[in-house]
């Protein structure tokens, strides 16, 4: 059986404020994912929610360089705040869904949910701001709202940090939508929940040549297909088992004709590791690959890395009160424990650099939302999942400064 608890009065005041809401959570997640923009490009995505932010009362400043924005109630009280955050930008997909919602900017579209987690912080600080304009919550609390760009290339929580965003923080929360969880369902994980990502870039140099010809050059295309078979086949023959890594080239260029040996190509790929000591072995293997492959041959081989976000580990006091948050809520068979970490990347690791911080799976599928994975070009969602998100969000500001907390089950 799975059992909720009666919520308490603030809790259901608070529920009720999120849904009579839904519609503008769902209109504002329509508009972003039909005008979705890349990253380091969110001008007008982060336009639109300074303009709506500040219609409705709240006190919102315009990121750094015009891209996101940062929100809080006016006349905020001093003091220590949890922060809520969200990212903006979308992925360079074609939108090959057929809703009235659908992408119309070609090759761009929401196909990782940004849309929808901003959707759901939105809705969370509404209902928020609702109580506490009318003296509604039973103590008082402290927020901050962060609509981050550029998460999809690993940068926009680094320029956010350097805005001030973590001023006064002592904690952050975020989510990320989950199409392998049915809508009404979250996942939670304490400790490792996503991969260090870090991008790989490889220049191979050889003397180009006629293809007739191949004893005359050093063929470049060669010395690529050997590295990336050399990786793939040796790199889990040199870690532990019980330590993942991955190791995905995604992109080679090389050639322009098929009769004409090239004198380079270039590739890039990503290297996702969960800590630090395999993380520096497997850049160290790779390059003795590189120099194995330089003699055999007569190529150059280049390589150097990107370092991206580091591992997403998630706060033991912040992940319990998303559990006892969530259990409350949906009852204790929808808070399921994500069993092993995500090798996927997450640049919400850079806020846990200076402040605990956790992230939750919220399931978004549905029979109108079929579960089509992340950066599918048929991604969407059942935006019932909008206000489920949005109260987890919501409750767990309240119940984080509830004086008595310390007492509490969550805490461990």
């Amino acid at each position: 059986m799975n059992k909720t608890l009666e919520p308490t009065t603030w809790e259901a005041e608070l529920d009720r404020a999120v849904d009579a809401r839904f519609e503008q959570m769902v209109a504002l997640r329509r508009h972003l994912h039909q005008h979705p923009e890349l990253s380091g490009d969110e001008d007008q995505t982060s336009l639109h929610l300074y303009r709506l932010l500040l219609e409705l009362g709240f006190d919102v400043q315009i990121g750094p360089e015009g891209r996101g924005a940062i929100v809080e109630p006016p006349n905020a009280e001093p003091g220590p705040k949890l922060g809520l955050r969200a990212d903006i930008d979308a992925l360079k997909i074609q939108d090959t869904k057929t809703t009235p919602y659908r992408s119309q900017v070609p090759s761009v579209m929401h196909a990782c949910g940004h849309d929808a987690h901003t959707a759901t912080l939105y809705g969370a600080l509404l209902a928020l701001f609702d109580l506490q304009s009318r003296n509604a919550l039973p103590w008082p609390v402290r927020w901050r709202g962060v609509f981050q760009p550029a998460e999809e290339t690993g940068l926009g929580a680094l320029e956010m940090i350097k805005a001030g965003v973590l001023q006064n923080v002592q904690g952050m929360l975020a989510l990320h939508m989950d199409p392998s969880r049915d809508v009404g369902q979250i996942g939670i994980r304490e400790g490792s929940l996503t991969a260090a990502c870090d991008d790989i870039h490889i220049l191979i140099s050889g003397r180009g040549g006629h293809a007739a010809r191949p004893h005359e050059s050093l063929d470049p295309i060669v010395a690529a297909a050997q590295l990336i078979s050399t990786i793939y086949l040796t790199v889990p023959r040199v870690v532990d088992t019980h330590d993942p890594v991955v190791v995905t080239i995604g992109q080679i260029q090389g050639g322009y004709n098929a009769n004409v040996i090239p004198e380079q190509v270039e590739m890039h790929g990503t290297l996702r590791t969960l800590n630090g000591p395999i993380r520096e072995k497997t850049k160290d293997h790779l390059q003795k690959l590189a120099r194995g492959l330089e003699e055999v041959t007569g190529t150059t081989i280049h390589i150097t890395f990107e370092v991206g976000p580091p591992a997403v580990q998630n706060d033991l006091a912040l992940t319990s009160l998303l559990r006892h948050v969530g259990r409350n809520l949906l009852g204790d068979a929808c808070v399921q424990e994500i069993p092993r970490p995500s090798m996927g990347g997450e640049d919400f690791a850079y806020y846990q650099d200076y402040v605990p911080g956790s992230m939750f799976r919220l399931g978004c599928r549905s029979s109108a939302a079929t579960g089509h994975p992340l950066h599918s070009s048929l991604f969407d969602i059942d935006e019932r999942a909008l206000s489920i998100g949005a109260k987890i969000f919501a409750r767990a500001v309240v119940t984080w400064f509830d004086p008595q907390r310390n007492q509490l089950p969550y805490t461990k």
